[in-house]
């Protein structure tokens, strides 16, 4: 994508970064989101992801479809943020976006093949992260589970190698960050910490990888 496409992509992203607290507080009560970035932040770390994915997916297509899982996805992660809850309706709308506009794409672009990899990418990451869910002492939460399901419809679409990355990146970036807050004394072994954000930023990097 050209430098002068790429500038209103980005600036669409800090628009979506700008609207994303206001749409967390219909699932975050405010003492809760008092304490995650706010609002300037929002704006700017929206609009390096909708750019990474320009760059990367720019001639892919389903681009459009990306973006917007994006969107539900920023929400989704400042709530997470939050309170460590990841709601239902948030997380159905980014998979009704990902599903319906994968399938819309492969229609007018004739790439069933494709559809039918992002369908694949679902099914391996949800039964994946069910497993994991349901190992003794596990911490993975189900809206964690669906959230995966519903990333692996884009990453699925990209394929077999991005969704690899997507599965296996998260629980390093997650695990990397839990041990480097126990050795540094900022949380204690039985600590929540929220997965949503690091599903989002493992599926973000291996789209921008594939």
């Amino acid at each position: 994508m050209s430098a002068v496409a790429l500038v209103p992509v980005a600036l669409l992203g800090a628009l979506v970064g700008f609207a994303v607290p206001r749409l967390t507080w219909r699932y975050a009560a405010p003492p809760a989101v008092s304490r995650v970035p706010r609002r300037a932040v929002w704006a700017v770390v929206a609009a390096v992801v909708f750019a990474g994915l320009a760059v990367a997916r720019g001639d892919d297509s389903a681009l459009p479809v990306f973006l917007a899982v994006a969107a539900v996805g920023l929400v989704l992660a400042r709530v997470d943020l939050a309170c460590l809850r990841l709601p239902d309706p948030l997380v159905l709308a980014a998979g009704v976006l990902a599903l319906g506009g994968l399938t819309a794409v492969a229609m007018l672009s004739g790439e069933a093949a494709r559809l039918l990899g992002a369908l694949a990418g679902a099914a391996v990451a949800g039964v994946a992260h069910v497993l994991l869910a349901l190992l003794p002492g596990s911490r993975l939460g189900f809206g964690d589970v669906k959230l995966a399901t519903v990333l692996g419809l884009p990453l699925g679409w990209i394929g077999r190698d991005a969704l690899v990355v997507g599965l296996v990146l998260p629980h390093l970036l997650h695990g990397g960050l839990v041990l480097g807050l126990l050795a540094t004394g900022r949380v204690r072994r039985d600590t929540l910490l929220p997965l949503g954000p690091a599903l989002l930023i493992g599926a973000w990097l291996a789209l921008l990888q594939a």
